[in-house]
């Protein structure tokens, strides 16, 4: 699951390149709650700037930045309230807000669950591997920039057809950066190229596949669900239900912030979303689309289904259109004129088209189950606008600029229409076959294993002996830092 065999020639290897870099480790025990981050090192990050290539920046790999770009410390929990003029239900709509992460996504976190257990393991050698991150966007961004805060050699792998944005960070940053055929969809043919690389360079590279890395779901586990239980708790009253989390599926990754907060809240409903024109958990479906980063033609094998409440596809029609409607003038104009909080006018930009998808399965989600005023739904802005201005250029020179009449249509078209339809409560037989639909791609294709594959199902302490390796990591991460010797 997690590999957490020592290989102590190479971990003495990774210890002089950090002492040498400067590299102090934070431990999951310092994401989830900042205080507990030295005070030499929150001082120094006074001077450093969000996105710098500055190995400080592995502390901020938590929900809780000051949202600012330069010298920020620490606060509370980010988040919004999507207010009611824009979600059209009862219920409290809240969304994490992903922005003011280094690189500006959530996924920095995800890379850091995936590299730190190999580092300080020595099962990744940081002076002659090369750290590969296969992704549909924001992964390789973060690994590739925690890989060059951990001073290790980077490729990142990603979608020809995905944002400019991303391609030219990522040129800055990555060692290499290979772009792969297709769109957010075409996750295949990453893995065929993972395999390509793997025969052609053998041990020289370590791929760290955020589709099987479970690093990636500890990380939301105990990061992402802690920081969601904080906003539950703070936003709810008397007489309040906490009653569903809304996530799109990706790399499932994020979803599994749903485990931690079922355990604390077990009524929570969990709903995993996808795009309409890729319905794969829906309808066995397949297809392209245009929600980057979400929807990829197979089930993530660190996707635990049996905790999946309901599916729910959302139409990328509707997430692109919103990114024009929140982030033109003409869209933020027409939202201040019929009513909209300017809080959140002024705010939308914090919403990637991704996040927008999520927003709109929390609108679905909240129709279906009847909410009222005193039921909770929380979902997850993953990264924001700044992922995407190229995509707003593309859309003005197809269909034109946007004008008042066609923000009204977005805002009718996209918004008020959002009903109970494309999606699916999940009955016992409904999970197991979204479950069984991970043997196509990683039996048959990515060499795991039908005993590995019924485990996870049927074995009541697979899940659980994931999420329990949280304090031995921070147990290793603290004795790795020791041996550095630079606290």
């Amino acid at each position: 699951m997690i590999d957490l065999t020592m290989h102590e020639d190479v971990k003495k290897k990774n210890v002089q390149r950090c002492r040498e870099r400067g590299i102090i480790l934070p431990t999951f025990a310092q994401m989830k709650d900042p205080s507990k981050i030295p005070a030499s090192v929150r001082e120094k990050l006074k001077e450093v700037g969000l996105w710098d290539i500055n190995p400080l920046n592995l502390f901020r790999i938590t929900w809780k930045n000051e949202p600012t770009k330069d010298g920020g410390t620490f606060g509370g929990v980010n988040y919004i309230e999507i207010p009611k003029e824009i979600t059209g239900v009862k219920a409290r709509v809240f969304a994490i807000v992903g922005k003011w992460f280094p690189t500006g996504a959530h996924k920095v976190g995800a890379t850091y669950g995936c590299l730190a257990p190999a580092l300080i393991t020595g099962n990744f050698d940081s002076t002659k591997q090369k750290a590969v991150w296969p992704s549909t966007g924001n992964y390789c961004r973060g690994g590739a920039y925690n890989s060059d805060l951990l001073a290790c050699d980077s490729i990142a792998i990603l979608p020809e057809e995905m944002s400019a944005e991303r391609f030219n960070w990522l040129k800055k940053v990555a060692g290499e950066v290979i772009a792969t055929p297709g769109c957010e969809s075409n996750v295949k043919e990453i893995f065929d190229k993972c395999h390509e690389l793997t025969s052609q360079r053998g041990d020289a590279i370590v791929i760290f596949n955020q589709f099987d890395e479970f690093g990636n779901y500890l990380w939301h586990y105990e990061v992402t669900g802690n920081a969601i239980e904080e906003i539950v708790k703070k936003e709810m009253g008397p007489k309040s239900r906490f009653k569903g989390y809304f996530s799109t599926t990706g790399s499932a990754g994020t979803i599994g912030a749903g485990d931690y907060l079922k355990q604390k809240f077990p009524e929570l409903k969990i709903a995993a979303g996808e795009a309409l024109q890729c319905p794969t958990l829906l309808s066995n479906g397949f297809g392209g689309h245009r929600i980057e980063g979400i929807g990829d033609k197979h089930v993530p094998w660190i996707h635990n289904v049996r905790n999946t409440d309901m599916v729910i596809a959302i139409d990328d029609d509707d997430s692109m259109d919103l990114l024009r409607l929140f982030n033109e003038p003409a869209g933020q104009e027409y939202m201040k004129k019929i009513g909209i909080p300017a809080s959140f006018v002024d705010n939308a930009e914090l919403l990637g088209i991704s996040g927008i998808a999520n927003v709109l399965g929390a609108i679905k989600m909240a129709k279906y189950y009847e909410m009222d005023e005193d039921d909770v739904v929380v979902t997850v802005l993953t990264d924001s606008f700044e992922m995407y201005p190229s995509r707003i250029k593309e859309m003005q020179e197809r269909d034109g600029e946007l004008d008042t009449v066609k923000a009204a249509q977005i805002y009718h078209g996209s918004l008020e229409k959002q009903g109970i339809d494309n999606m699916m409560e999940l009955g016992y037989r409904d999970r197991l076959r979204v479950h069984n639909l991970k043997y196509y791609t990683w039996v048959e294709q990515q060499g795991k294993t039908y005993a590995q594959i019924n485990a996870q199902w049927y074995d009541s302490d697979y899940w659980t002996n994931i999420q329990a390796l949280t304090p031995k990591i921070d147990k290793l991460i603290e004795e790795f830092n020791a041996e550095v010797g630079l606290i």
